[in-house]
């Protein structure tokens, strides 16, 4: 499912740009969409019986799966240190969307509950691809939901949840999403 989830960023960041909703540059496009794909590598610091697991995770499990942001954007920095003499950009965007992809326009979010512009404009982006796209797709702890009862979700959660701009861009696209839901789904 990255393939996906990084195609729905590059629709995304696409929309900012198409509809003038907000000022990204292709230099930018082209960074977010190499760094999505780092979004969730502080995974590999969580358990597999929380990562695989099909039921509900209680309130501890659900503790532990939340350290994967702040354990992925840590990895990614150690990554940079190790690189200081090179200049590896996508690395930089890659950790702020792993740090910040969590968090909610509200402040309610994770790691460090950050609120408003205060999330930098990429995590804001991964955070509506990566709640699409887990809704969307099927997983080991549910079916799949309809791309209607995504949309659904995404507009009620906007100024919540999401930046109104982003879900903006998002709806303008949303016709280009459910193709490329349908045949990712039909991939495999």
């Amino acid at each position: 499912m990255f393939f996906v989830v990084k195609t729905h960023i590059y629709l995304c960041v696409r929309a900012f740009v198409h509809f003038n909703v907000g000022t990204v540059v292709k230099k930018y496009i082209d960074s977010i969409h190499k760094s999505s794909l780092l979004h969730d590598i502080g995974k590999v610091g969580i358990p597999d019986s929380i990562l695989l697991k099909s039921g509900k995770l209680t309130s501890e499990e659900f503790e532990i799966m939340k350290q994967h942001s702040k354990i992925g954007g840590d990895a990614i920095s150690e990554a940079e240190n190790r690189l200081r003499n090179k200049r590896v950009s996508f690395l930089a965007m890659g950790k702020v969307i792993a740090y910040y992809h969590h968090e909610k326009l509200d402040g309610t979010g994770y790691p460090y509950g950050l609120g408003g512009d205060k999330i930098p404009l990429s995590a804001r982006i991964m955070a509506l691809a990566d709640v699409y796209d887990a809704l969307i797709s099927k997983r080991v702890y549910k079916e799949a939901w309809s791309h209607e009862a995504t949309i659904e979700v995404i507009i009620k959660d906007s100024g919540r949840h999401f930046d109104p701009d982003v879900v903006d861009a998002f709806l303008k696209l949303k016709d280009e999403f459910l193709k490329i839901s349908k045949r990712y789904k039909s991939e495999g």
